[in-house]
């Protein structure tokens, strides 16, 4: 199959552009957008392929996407901004923001335990539907009930879909406004970028519709038939919050296809956007983009300390990632430019990060999500690192 790649790249980038048109390779279906910026300017921005298999419709320049938990980092660069500004501490009990939290034994929680998965939340020891993810006062209170998993200071574990309640509620406390908002009148706004957290109805039509390969499908089926009668599957629970997603977080109709969900504020996974607004707003943690700093050097450097490293609480294979305030590190499993990299990968193969000595943003997205041994990405940043 011939991809016809469309948009822009700067001379020299070529290798860069051969790379996203080898990501489409035995995919049909497949949808993706790849944008670059560095020191402020694009010198990439691609897109290829079909945006919704039902319908053939093509990519466009303007087709956004699901981002998962890229959505992540979205919220750790608005926490980011809190701590920049004075009005919010890392090293704080959350109680102080949230006095709700402190329930269960959950007064020593510090800001940067909640941030860098080491709160215990990472996933609700009640079973959730999808009538409860979509309000957010039955997510929050919940959680602030909840007791810990696992016992304060004894290792962490990933906050798949729970970190977006908990990292919002943080924010909304402090900054008066819900996360959506306050992300569209802090970074989406200034930068005139195409992002949401939580999506306008006006909107919807621009929305990739997400396809699920099918080892990844095999993967979670996996999962989900193991016994129910032994130790709890936290990890499972963690993806589908009991009974209110699947586990491949899509089906045709529902998981992140539903409208519903889309619209809703899930700042764990729910973030709709454009390569190139994502490029533009990691690009802004770095080097003016368009006439927006969104974060200062020293600030930048607190928030990307590492928290979080090795073997979780719960058992996977390596190679483990890294975590800073919320940041995904650079580290074996994910590797980004450089080692001073951060940024958050988002399930299917969805990857955003920043570079501060290259004065980098980058944005790759799809709709064809693969599980593990995806090497899209990968294969793309390292053509990238070989023109840098």
């Amino acid at each position: 199959m011939t991809i016809s790649i469309q948009g822009q790249f700067a001379p020299g980038f070529e290798p860069v552009a051969e790379a996203f048109a080898a990501a489409f390779a035995g995919q049909p279906t497949m949808g993706a957008g790849l944008a670059v910026r560095v020191a402020g300017e694009r010198v990439v921005n691609l897109w290829a392929g079909i945006a919704d298999e039902r319908t053939g419709a093509p990519w466009q320049e303007t087709t956004a996407s699901v981002v998962f938990s890229c959505t992540k980092g979205l919220a750790s660069i608005l926490a980011a901004r809190l701590v920049q500004e004075g009005r919010l501490d890392y090293e704080a009990p959350v109680a102080r923001y949230w006095p709700e939290f402190a329930a269960a034994g959950k007064g020593e929680v510090l800001v940067k335990h909640l941030l860098s998965h080491k709160a215990g939340l990472s996933a609700p020891d009640v079973d959730a539907t999808l009538d409860d993810i979509l309000d957010w006062q039955t997510m929050v209170s919940r959680l602030a009930a909840q007791a810990p998993i696992w016992p304060l200071g004894s290792g962490h574990a990933y906050h798949a879909l729970t970190h977006g309640w908990l990292a919002g509620e943080l924010i909304r406390r402090v900054a008066g406004q819900s996360v959506g908002a306050y992300f569209a009148d802090t970074i989406a706004a200034p930068l005139s970028v195409a992002a949401w957290i939580g999506l306008p109805a006006r909107e919807r039509g621009r929305v990739a519709h997400l396809q699920v390969d099918p080892g990844l499908r095999d993967l979670w089926a996996t999962e989900a038939a193991k016994p129910l009668d032994g130790p709890v599957n936290w990890t499972y629970r963690a993806m589908t919050l009991g009974r209110a997603l699947p586990a491949e977080l899509v089906t045709p109709e529902g998981g992140f296809n539903d409208p519903r969900v889309q619209a809703a504020e899930i700042p764990g996974a729910g973030g709709i956007a454009t390569a190139d607004a994502l490029a533009s707003i990691w690009s802004a943690t770095v080097t003016e983009t368009d006439g927006v700093r969104l974060l200062d050097p020293a600030t930048r450097a607190l928030a990307t300390a590492v928290q979080s490293e090795g073997p979780p609480v719960f058992p996977e294979p390596p190679p483990h990632a890294r975590w800073g305030m919320g940041f995904q590190l650079d580290s074996e499993a994910r590797r980004y430019l450089t080692s001073r990299s951060f940024g958050h990968d988002g399930a299917g193969g969805q990857v955003t990060f920043a570079d501060p000595d290259a004065r980098l943003g980058f944005a790759f997205v799809t709709n064809w999500m693969i599980g593990p041994g995806d090497l899209r990405a990968t294969r793309i940043i390292d053509a990238l690192r070989g023109v840098l």
